[in-house]
């Protein structure tokens, strides 16, 4: 029967019925591949423009603090060491967490830049900062 089904499938006969169907891969946990039925989804649509730099820093920042709160990493030190950057770097990049949460949660959702150059810059911000008083902040933020 075997031979007659590899025989067939050479010659273009059918040997018996023939069920049909579209599947796809996606990966899963641990980089397991899954296969899944049906047609691959159409991508998501992409905004136009790139999220702002200070922004994807910001959210870097909260990302290092998780590691170091949780326990899998030490300290800043242990930060530029696997980055690759020096300590000071790690500390400008950590001080944004020192914003007002309303001040953050404005860098966070900022709107897509369309322009090659940001409007607000880390530099920039390194005097806000350096304000512990966030009401004082934000009145230095409007200006």
């Amino acid at each position: 029967m075997a031979r007659q089904a590899a025989r067939g499938a050479t010659t273009g006969a059918r040997v018996g019925p023939t069920v049909e169907f579209k599947i796809h891969v996606r990966n899963g946990q641990r980089g397991r591949r899954r296969l899944r039925i049906g047609a691959t989804p159409p991508p998501k649509p992409v905004e136009p423009g790139r999220i702002p730099r200070v922004a994807r820093l910001l959210a870097l920042a909260i990302h290092f603090d998780k590691l170091i709160r949780k326990g899998m990493v030490r300290d800043y030190a242990d930060l530029a060491r696997l980055g690759g950057v020096s300590r000071a770097r790690i500390s400008q990049i950590m001080d944004l967490l020192n914003l007002a949460p309303s001040i953050q949660e404005e860098i966070l959702f900022m709107p897509r830049a369309l322009e090659a150059r940001d409007v607000v810059t880390e530099r920039r911000l390194r005097g806000i900062v350096a304000e512990m008083d966030w009401s004082r902040q934000s009145a230095l933020i409007r200006q």
